[in-house]
C-alpha cells in the first residue's frame, strides 16, 4: 500500500468520475450517480435531483485538469478546491472504516464532499512526491485517466480493457508479421 486506504479509496473514486466524460458519457442521469454513489460508497446526505447530478458533473473537467497538470498546477487546483470549499480536515470513524480523514460534514453538498475528498487524497499524491501516478490510458484510442498505484510504477491503462486489447492487437500482429 502506497497511501492510507481512504487516499487510495478516493483516487480510485476521483479517476473514475472522471471517466464517467471520457467514451460517451456513464453520468446523465440521477439515477446513473446513484449507481456511482453506491459503487464507491459515498456516504452523507444527497438531494438526488438534478442540481446535484450537474454539480458532481461539473466536478470532472476540474479533475481531469489536475491529473493532466505538473505537480505545480495541481497544487494550485487543490489547494483552490480546499478553499472553495472550506475544507476542515478532522478524524472520523463510521460504517466500519477505521479511523480516517474527513474535511467537509456529512451534510455537505455531495458535488462538494467529492471535491475535498480527491483534494485531500491528492495532497497526499503531492506530498510524497508521487505526482508522476497520476496519468492517461497508454491506449492511443483512450483519453481515461490513470491513479498508478502498484509498487512498481507499472500501471499504464485504464480499467476500460485498454490493457488486454492492446496486448491482443500487438500479438495478432506479430503472428501476421511472421505468418
Amino acid at each position: 500500500m502506497l497511501f492510507a486506504h481512504d487516499t487510495e479509496t478516493a483516487l480510485v473514486a476521483a479517476a473514475a468520475l472522471v471517466n464517467t466524460a471520457t467514451d460517451g458519457d456513464s453520468l446523465r442521469t440521477v439515477d446513473d450517480l446513484d449507481r456511482f454513489v453506491e459503487r464507491y460508497e459515498w456516504t452523507g446526505s444527497r438531494t438526488r435531483d438534478d442540481a446535484e447530478l450537474q454539480a458532481v458533473r461539473a466536478l470532472r473537467p476540474r479533475l481531469r485538469e489536475i491529473w493532466l497538470g505538473d505537480t505545480a498546477a495541481v497544487v494550485e487546483e487543490v489547494n483552490a478546491l480546499l478553499a472553495e470549499h472550506h475544507a476542515l480536515p478532522q478524524l472520523v470513524r463510521h460504517d466500519g472504516w477505521d479511523w480516517h480523514l474527513h474535511a467537509t460534514s456529512p451534510e455537505a453538498p455531495l458535488a462538494t464532499r467529492m471535491a475535498v475528498e480527491a483534494a485531500m487524497a491528492l495532497v497526499d499524491v503531492v506530498r510524497s512526491g508521487e505526482t508522476g501516478r497520476l496519468g492517461v490510458c497508454a491506449a492511443d484510442d483512450c483519453d481515461d485517466v490513470v491513479i498508478d498505484l502498484s509498487k512498481n510504477r507499472s500501471r499504464r491503462y485504464c480499467e476500460k480493457g485498454c490493457a488486454n486489447r492492446v496486448h491482443v492487437a500487438a500479438y495478432r500482429a506479430r503472428r501476421a508479421k511472421g505468418a
